[in-house]
C-alpha cells in the first residue's frame, strides 16, 4: 500500500505563480493583442480546406487515379451535367433541337480551362449515358488540379452551365460538385452551431456558476483556443491538406475543454478564496491543485488526438493537427491568462449573481433553505453522497450491471460495415445530391463506377489482348477496352463493369481477384472500391501502433499522477467501456437507418471507413479528461487522510456536479454540431455527445466508485521501484482541502460537498 503523502511545498510551483501574476494586466493586453492577430491570420481558413482525404496517398489506387487523370482524363469524369429535356414539345434527348443544344454546351465545357476528357451521350451514345425513360443524359468531364485548384475551376464555370438553355436544363453533378457543396454547408452549418451553441452554453455557465462574471471567462478561454487554432490551421494550409470538417472539431473542442478547464480552475480559485486566502494566494494554491490536473488532462487528450497522425488519410491527420492545437491553447490559455484575470478580479469573480433573485423569490415563500452554493459547494449534498453510498454498497451489483449494459449497448457494432464518403451525405434537397440520385434511379449505369486497370509497360496490343481476355474470363463481369494512349503508347487502362453496389463487399471482393490476375506489364486497379480496400488496409495496418501510442501514453501519465499500478489499468479499460454505447448507437442509427426519418439523414448502409478511428480518438480523451479530474480529487484526499473509501466518497461529491456539468455542456455543443445536414457531421457530433454523458453519468457515477470499491486499498499499491520512480517524478494534486473540517466530514460520509450542476443533472 502507497504511503498517506504530505502535501508539496508552495515553492514547488511558487516560480510558475509569480510568473503568471507578477502582471497580470500585461498578461491579459498580450493575450488580445494575440487573439486580434489570430483573427487577421485565420481569416478565410475555410476556403482553403479540402473535403476529401479518405483515401491513402500511398495506395495503388492513388497511384492509379494519377496516371489516369494525367493520361486518360475522360477515364474517370469527376463532373457531370445531367441535361434534362425539359423544352414543350420535345421528344427527348433525341429530338434535333435537345441534340444541338446539348451539343453546344459540350463543346463549351471543352473549352474551358481546367476541364478535359469531355464527353456526351450525343458524341459516344453509350447507353450508359442517357436515362431509360430517354428524357435525360449525361455529359461528363474530368476538372483537372487539386482540391482546391478544382473547386476553384467548378466556382468559375457552374454559373455559366446551370439552369436554363434553350429546350434543356442542367443541373450539375459528380464528386467535384458534391465535395464543393459539402464545404460550403459545413461552413453555413458550422456557423448556425455556434450561434446556437453560445448563447445555451453561456446559460448553463451562469446555471453552474450562479455568477455572471465567473460564467464569461470559460468563453473567453474558448474563444482564444477556436481562434488560435483557426491561424494555426490556416499556416498548415500552406505546407499539407486540411480538411474543413476538422472546423468542427475546433469549435466543439474549443469551447468543451476551455470551459472543462476554467471550470475546475475557477472552482478551485472560489474554494480558496472563501477558505480566507488573498486572490494571488488563491491563485497559487489553485495551480498548484487544479492546475496540475488541467496539464496532465490536456497532456492525455492531446496523446489521444495526436494517434490519428499515423494514419496516412489527410482527413484523420487534419483532426490530430485540430485537435491538438485546440487542447494546447485552450490548456494554456487556462493555466496563463485566466490566472491573470483571477488575481485582477478576486472577490469580484462572484459578483453578478444572477441566482439573488431566485433564493429571495423561494426564501419569500418559505423554501429554498441550504441551498447550495454555484461551486464552492457549501451545503449537504445529501444527493451525490447518497448515490455514491448506495453504488459502494452493492458495489459487485452496480459492477456487473453497468458493465453487462455498456456491452449490450455495443453489440450492434458487431455487424458493422464500412463504405466511402459519397453524395449521400448531404440532405436530399442539395442539388448534387438529386443529380447523383437521378442517375442511380434512372440510369442503366453511372460513369466512374466499377473499377479502371492501369496498365503500364505493355509491349504491343497481343499483350493487351491476352490479359483483355484473362480479365473477361472473370464470372460476372463486363471488360471494355483497352484504350491507349496515342502520344504515350506505353499506357493503357480497361474499365472491369460489374453488378451490385460500387462498394458492396462483392466490389471489394472484385479487387483482390483482379489484382492477382497475371500480365506481361504492370498494372494497378482504382476505383471506388480499390479506394476503400487499401483505406481498409492502410487503417489496419496503422491501428495497432496508433493503440498502442494511447494506451501507453495513458497509463503513463495516470502513473504519474497516482503513483499507482492498478488505476491507470482502470481507466484505459473503463474509457474504452464507456465508448461501447457511441459504437453501438452509431451502426443502430446511422448504418442500419433507424431514427433517418427523425435526424433528417440518408442511410447507405455503411460507416466510413475513418469515422470510428476518428471517434474513437475523441471520445477516449474526452473520457480520460474527466478520468483525470476525479482521480486527481480522489488522489488527493487519499493522500491527505489516508482513508481509501472516504477518498472515494469525497472525490465523487466534490467532482462529480461538476463534471457532470462539464459534461452537459460539452455535449450541448456537441449536439450544436450535431445539427448538420452533413451526415458525417451529424453522426460525429451525437456519437461523440453520447459517449460524453455515458461517461459522465454512468462510468464516472457507477462503475468507477463500484470498481474502486472493490479494488480496495490495492487500488494505490505499486512495486517499490515504480513507487520511487513516481515520488521523484510524479505530480498530483497535493493541497489539502480549503476547509478541512467539513472535508472531514466529507470522509466520514456525514455532510459531502456538492458541485452545483445543472437541474435534472444530478
Amino acid at each position: 500500500m502507497s504511503e498517506v503523502k504530505k502535501p508539496p511545498s508552495s515553492g514547488e510551483s511558487g516560480r510558475w505563480t509569480r510568473i503568471v501574476t507578477a502582471r497580470p494586466r500585461l498578461s491579459l493586453l498580450l493575450a488580445l493583442v494575440v487573439t486580434a492577430l489570430a483573427v487577421l491570420a485565420g481569416g478565410g481558413v475555410a476556403d482553403r480546406m479540402g473535403s476529401g482525404g479518405w483515401e491513402d496517398p500511398d495506395a495503388r489506387s492513388t497511384y492509379a487515379a494519377k496516371v489516369l487523370e494525367r493520361e486518360f482524363p475522360g477515364s474517370q469524369p469527376n463532373l457531370l451535367l445531367l441535361v434534362d429535356a425539359a423544352g414543350p414539345g420535345t421528344a427527348g434527348v433525341d429530338d434535333p433541337a435537345v441534340a444541338a443544344e446539348a451539343e453546344r454546351l459540350t463543346a463549351r465545357l471543352a473549352s474551358e480551362q481546367g476541364v478535359a476528357g469531355v464527353g456526351s451521350y450525343w458524341r459516344t451514345h453509350l447507353p450508359a449515358l442517357r436515362s431509360e425513360d430517354g428524357r435525360q443524359a449525361l455529359i461528363a468531364a474530368r476538372v483537372l488540379g487539386d482540391e482546391k485548384a478544382r473547386a476553384a475551376v467548378l466556382e468559375r464555370i457552374a454559373p455559366r452551365y446551370r439552369g436554363g438553355h434553350g429546350p434543356v436544363s442542367v443541373s450539375l453533378g459528380g464528386p467535384v460538385a458534391v465535395q464543393r457543396e459539402v464545404t460550403t454547408t459545413i461552413q453555413e452549418d458550422l456557423l448556425r452551431a455556434e450561434v446556437i451553441a453560445l448563447p445555451v452554453t453561456l446559460v448553463l455557465l451562469v446555471i453552474v456558476f450562479g455568477s455572471a462574471v465567473a460564467a464569461l471567462l470559460p468563453l473567453g478561454v474558448g474563444i482564444v483556443a477556436i481562434l488560435g487554432t483557426n491561424a494555426v490551421l490556416r499556416g498548415l494550409t500552406e505546407f499539407t491538406d486540411v480538411s474543413v470538417f476538422a472546423q468542427n472539431l475546433t469549435t466543439a473542442l474549443g469551447l468543451g475543454l476551455a470551459i472543462d478547464y476554467a471550470l475546475f480552475i475557477v472552482r478551485r480559485f472560489r474554494e480558496e478564496l472563501a477558505a480566507g486566502r488573498d486572490p494571488v494566494a488563491a491563485v497559487g494554491a489553485t495551480l498548484r491543485t487544479a492546475g496540475r490536473t488541467v496539464l496532465f488532462s490536456a497532456l492525455t487528450v492531446a496523446v489521444s488526438l495526436s494517434a490519428m497522425l499515423f494514419f496516412p488519410m489527410y482527413f484523420l491527420r487534419s483532426f490530430a493537427y485540430a485537435g491538438v492545437a485546440v487542447v494546447l491553447l485552450a490548456a494554456g490559455a487556462a493555466l496563463v491568462l485566466l490566472p491573470a484575470a483571477l488575481v485582477l478580479l478576486g472577490e469580484r469573480v462572484n459578483s453578478l449573481d444572477l441566482r439573488r433573485l431566485w433564493r429571495l423569490r423561494r426564501g419569500r415563500s418559505g423554501a429554498g433553505a441550504g441551498e447550495p452554493d454555484a461551486v464552492t459547494g457549501s451545503g449537504t449534498g445529501r444527493g451525490w453522497a447518497r448515490t455514491t453510498a448506495l453504488v459502494m454498497r452493492r458495489a459487485p451489483v452496480f459492477a456487473i450491471a453497468t458493465t453487462a449494459g455498456l456491452l449490450l449497448l455495443g453489440l450492434p457494432f458487431l455487424g458493422v460495415k464500412f463504405g466511402t464518403v459519397d453524395d449521400r451525405q448531404l440532405p436530399e434537397t442539395a442539388t448534387s445530391h438529386l443529380v447523383q440520385q437521378q442517375i442511380r434511379d434512372g440510369f442503366p449505369g453511372s460513369p466512374g463506377a466499377g473499377l479502371t486497370v492501369l496498365a503500364e509497360g505493355a509491349a504491343g496490343p497481343a499483350d493487351l489482348a491476352a490479359y483483355r481476355e484473362r480479365l473477361a474470363s472473370l464470372p460476372g463481369v463486363r471488360v471494355e477496352g483497352p484504350v491507349g494512349s496515342p502520344d504515350r503508347p506505353g499506357y493503357a487502362y480497361f474499365s472491369v463493369v460489374t453488378g451490385g453496389e460500387p462498394v458492396g463487399q462483392q466490389a471489394q471482393d472484385l479487387v483482390g481477384v483482379v489484382r492477382k490476375v497475371d500480365a506481361p506489364f504492370d498494372t494497378a486497379v482504382t476505383g471506388q472500391a480499390a479506394v476503400l480496400v487499401d483505406a481498409q488496409k492502410a487503417i489496419a495496418e496503422k491501428l495497432p501502433a496508433a493503440l498502442a501510442l494511447v494506451v501507453l501514453a495513458t497509463l503513463l501519465l495516470v502513473f504519474l499522477l497516482t503513483g499507482s499500478v492498478l488505476i491507470p489499468v482502470q481507466a484505459v479499460l473503463l474509457n474504452a467501456l464507456s465508448l461501447t454505447a457511441m459504437f453501438g448507437a452509431v451502426v443502430w442509427v446511422f448504418q442500419d437507418g433507424h431514427l433517418s426519418g427523425l435526424l433528417s439523414f440518408t442511410s447507405t448502409g455503411d460507416i466510413e471507413t475513418t469515422l470510428p478511428v476518428l471517434m474513437f480518438c475523441i471520445a477516449f480523451g474526452l473520457s480520460m479528461d474527466y478520468g483525470v479530474f476525479l482521480i486527481s480529487r480522489i488522489k488527493e484526499e487519499y493522500e491527505r487522510t489516508g482513508d481509501h473509501e472516504g477518498a472515494v466518497r469525497t472525490g465523487l461529491v466534490r467532482t462529480g456536479g461538476l463534471i457532470t456539468a462539464a459534461a452537459v455542456i460539452l455535449a450541448v455543443v456537441m449536439v450544436a454540431i450535431g445539427s448538420s445536414r452533413v451526415t458525417n457531421t451529424k453522426m460525429l457530433g451525437l456519437g461523440i455527445a453520447l459517449a460524453v454523458l455515458m461517461d459522465a453519468l454512468v462510468v464516472r457515477s457507477l462503475l468507477v466508485p463500484a470498481v474502486m470499491k472493490l479494488t480496495g486499498r490495492a487500488t494505490w499499491w505499486a512495486p517499490g521501484p515504480l513507487r520511487r520512480l513516481h515520488e521523484r517524478f510524479g505530480l498530483s494534486e497535493g493541497e489539502s482541502a480549503p476547509a478541512a473540517p467539513q472535508a472531514a466530514g466529507e470522509v466520514r460520509g456525514e455532510t459531502p460537498e456538492p458541485d452545483r450542476i445543472p437541474a435534472g443533472s444530478r
